[in-house]
């Protein structure tokens, strides 16, 4: 199964979370090829994943310049640091997809490289017509320790499970924070579809894994009608299983 007849490939497409949301940016850019790559928060220099990035204040008037060769393209505010660009205002982005007649892949948060986070109280940064948001994690979490070294925002995630730093994290605790309003589900609009994906899914006993917190996450939430997991790093077969 492709990457984008799995989780949501049209309109605005919001990826939030940890453990694998830029390969699932870039996996679904690539796949669909003519689609644009943007964020609303800081985003690590991405070049070698879209034929083009181009830095603009006027991101629609870019995008109705770009060339066939430009495709993925990708758009930014402008380039902060010599690793990272800078994304845009939410409303921005919202005009943006308004205007576009190709997918919109927006990067809606950060995680500083961990497997596991919690939002913070300013993000994610979600536009209003958002048609969908991908929640990620990384399966590879369970059974680790809650602590910086693998989690973006601990305390976060504290303030949802009830857990203590240092705790061991097991799949209902994942399952509580990607179904909790303030947590994977925080600043979704109503009428947006949410597709979590659990990514690293590398092996039987991490596939387990994955199929536990899945079933766990269909038992808390009813909004949310299916879960994908992935390897993304399996760049020819990147989807395990959608339950």
């Amino acid at each position: 199964m492709q990457l984008t007849e799995a989780v949501p490939s049209e309109g605005m497409v919001c990826v939030v979370g940890a453990g694998g949301k830029k390969s699932l940016l870039y996996t679904l850019a690539r796949d669909l090829h003519e689609a644009v790559v943007t964020a609303t928060v800081r985003i690590p220099i991405f070049d070698g994943h879209v034929g083009r990035v181009v830095p603009t204040e006027d991101p629609v008037a870019a995008l109705a310049e770009a060339d066939d060769e430009d495709w993925p393209l990708g758009l930014v505010l402008e380039q902060e640091r010599e690793d990272r660009y800078r994304g845009y205002d939410t409303a921005t982005v919202a005009e943006l997809s308004e205007a576009a007649d190709v997918p919109v892949l927006v990067k809606a948060d950060g995680a500083r490289g961990k497997l596991f986070k919690a939002p913070g109280d300013l993000e994610p940064a979600i536009p209003e017509n958002a048609d969908a948001v991908c929640p990620v994690v990384s399966v590879q979490i369970v059974g680790q320790a809650l602590s910086d070294l693998v989690v973006h925002r601990p305390e976060s995630v504290v303030d949802i499970t009830n857990m203590r730093i240092g705790g061991v994290i097991k799949t209902r605790h994942v399952a509580q924070v990607l179904t909790d309003p303030e947590g994977g589900l925080k600043n979704i609009p109503d009428d947006a579809t949410v597709v979590p994906v659990l990514n690293m899914v590398d092996d039987d006993d991490l596939e387990a894994t994955a199929r536990q917190i899945a079933a766990e996450i269909h038992d808390r939430s009813d909004r949310i009608d299916r879960v994908v997991l992935t390897c993304l790093a399996d760049e020819d077969d990147p989807v395990v299983d959608v339950i």
